[in-house]
């Protein structure tokens, strides 16, 4: 390798990424490695591999899924924080971003992209995060600003935003229509995890019952994705 070819490579910004999805995970790598000022440096498909590769490879920055087997996306970015708390983090999820998007500013991430984001978003994305900005798409990006400005009293004010973030996992795969057996194995727990998490999120939203917990899931996932506040 000349040195002109080695100085191209070491200014390459190194991109980490973590996804339980083999298809989607290599998918990004290629769209990464395309380009000519980045490069992926490593790839996870769990919070414990990512933690490791953090560790070893150092990248610039960590480009991760919310839902992972066992300990999730919110989780992982926490972890990352706690020990890399300089490091940029961006959100890669196929969940709509209203799910998700201020509960990953506030656990730390710099942005939130949709998957079915075609390959120009998502690297300008990318490449806002790595010089040191926040992406969300310009629609989420006005909501988050007036619920932070107090002009919202939407999604930001109904109980759900007071569930941990486990629990909000567990919340919106029942309002998918997932069951008991189902979340367990999405989320790699048990079913007696699962219907713990119900009775806890049955007594935050003040509800009467674990048929009233699924029916008002399954209104609040549909409202969201219609953006109409519960």
């Amino acid at each position: 390798m000349s040195t002109t070819d080695a100085n191209q490579t070491t200014q390459k910004r190194r991109i980490a990424m973590v996804d339980d999805h083999t298809m989607l995970r290599e998918g990004l790598q290629q769209l990464v490695d395309s380009q000519p000022d980045l490069v992926c440096c490593s790839t996870a498909s769990n919070t414990q591999d990512a933690l490791r590769a953090l560790e070893k490879d150092k990248p610039d920055l960590l480009a991760v899924d919310i839902s992972m087997p066992g300990r999730n996306g919110l989780e992982l970015i926490k972890d990352a924080l706690t020990l890399y708390p300089d490091l940029a983090i961006l959100v890669i999820s196929m969940h709509d971003e209203g799910f998700y998007a201020q509960r990953v500013l506030k656990a730390g991430a710099r942005g939130y992209v949709m998957k079915d984001a075609d390959g120009a978003t998502l690297l300008h994305a990318m490449r806002t995060v790595l010089n040191g900005g926040r992406y969300l798409s310009p629609a989420m990006s006005e909501y988050v600003m007036d619920a932070f400005s107090g002009k919202s009293s939407g999604r930001s004010a109904d109980g759900v935003q007071g569930l941990s973030d486990r629990e909000f996992e567990v919340f919106q795969l029942l309002g998918e229509g997932k069951s008991t057996e189902g979340i367990a194995e999405a989320l790699n727990i048990s079913p007696k995890t699962v219907e713990v998490h119900r009775a806890h999120i049955r007594d935050r939203l003040k509800l009467e019952n674990g048929a009233a917990v699924v029916r008002y899931a399954v209104r609040w996932v549909e409202n969201q994705k219609l953006g109409v506040p519960m």
